[in-house]
């Protein structure tokens, strides 16, 4: 399935229905009075989050939502039947914005989680409202009040404990692909991921976390350069985020100069990311030249307080070591978060 992760729609809540102007005649019934019932309210407009979707496609195909509108009152003191609502299913860690103001509707982060985000309108007053002393025979009706519209924009971020960043070719998605279930697309060549991926890593018996493998990140990612601005932002509920290196330096780069680069991106993406523990990785340790480049690269990191470890996502080398250092700082937030709050 084709991943679309922004998607924008129109949606109208239902109408009222009108109220009704009517009166009563039946038989030995004279001057039977005014009966017209109100109008049904519009049905309102929801938007609900599920586990059952993975993608905003549908919408591609859906641009344009309708609730029904209440029906009209009828004869006989009859009230309209209010109209059915609407409610629109997307993805778990969608995000829903007024496309014109920009107002953020709802961030829905839980399966179930729901908002209505237009309202029907109300159905409109029968006659029967309108009878008094002074006026018997009233020929008054209300009509329904419109229901709302709006355009809104559709934002799917991933919901991941741990996120790796990188530059292209670096084994991000080997990674993924080694620890988890996931299968994604894994070639020798640049940017083979255009879309995110999602792996369920198990610790032990009952323990286990989720990670998530985005396109590679180059300098320039977030002005929009290859395909980092559109998906640094899957990174933005992670909890924790792995920083994968490739020792073996292809077209001669530097390992320190990629490091600082990824750096710069993640400070200066929409939502910075910058303060967000990260665990620096190398990775194709099992190569000679990324052998050779590790020590060198170590102690150049620990001299400014920073740790490095070494993987092979080919051979395994390393990986529960990882695991493990990661399990460990998803436990240290974790208890951070529970803490109490002093104030």
């Amino acid at each position: 399935m084709k991943f679309v992760d922004e998607a924008e729609i129109s949606v109208t809540a239902g109408s009222g229905g009108d109220g009704c102007v009517a009166f009563r005649r039946e038989k030995f019934v004279p001057r039977g009075g005014p009966s017209g019932g109100d109008g049904g309210n519009g049905g309102h407009i929801f938007v609900e989050a599920t586990t059952r979707l993975t993608t905003l496609l549908d919408f591609r195909y859906r641009p344009h939502i309708r609730a029904d509108r209440g029906e009209h009152g009828r004869g006989k003191d009859q009230y309209g039947h209010g109209g059915e609502h609407q409610t629109i299913r997307v993805p778990v860690g969608t995000l829903v914005r007024d496309a014109d103001t920009g107002e953020t509707l709802a961030d829905l982060k839980q399966d179930g989680q729901r908002v209505a985000v237009a309202k029907g309108g109300k159905g409109g007053l029968g006659n029967i409202h309108f009878r008094s002393s002074t006026r018997q025979a009233p020929r008054i009706a209300t009509p329904g009040e419109p229901g709302e519209e709006r355009r809104l924009a559709l934002e799917l971020r991933l919901l991941a404990d741990v996120g790796v960043v990188g530059f292209p070719n670096a084994g991000k998605s080997s990674l993924v692909a080694r620890l988890s279930a996931a299968r994604p697309k894994i070639a020798d060549y640049p940017f083979t991921t255009l879309q995110p991926h999602l792996g369920v890593v198990r610790i032990d018996e009952g323990a286990s976390f989720v990670i998530a493998d985005v396109p590679g990140i180059i300098e320039g990612a977030h002005k929009g350069v290859g395909l980092g601005t559109r998906f640094l932002r899957h990174l933005s509920r992670t909890g924790t985020l792995i920083h994968l290196v490739d020792l073996s330096c292809p077209d001669q780069r530097d390992p320190l100069v990629d490091i600082a680069t990824i750096d710069e991106e993640l400070a200066n993406a929409e939502v910075s990311m910058a303060e967000k523990p990260r665990i620096l990785v190398a990775n194709k340790i099992d190569l000679p030249e990324a052998r050779e480049n590790f020590e060198a690269l170590r102690s150049h990191l620990e001299d400014r307080g920073k740790e490095l470890l070494a993987i092979s996502t080919a051979t395994g080398e390393g990986l529960s070591e990882l695991v493990g250092r990661i399990a460990a700082e998803l436990r240290r937030l974790q208890a951070e978060a529970e803490e109490p709050d002093d104030d």
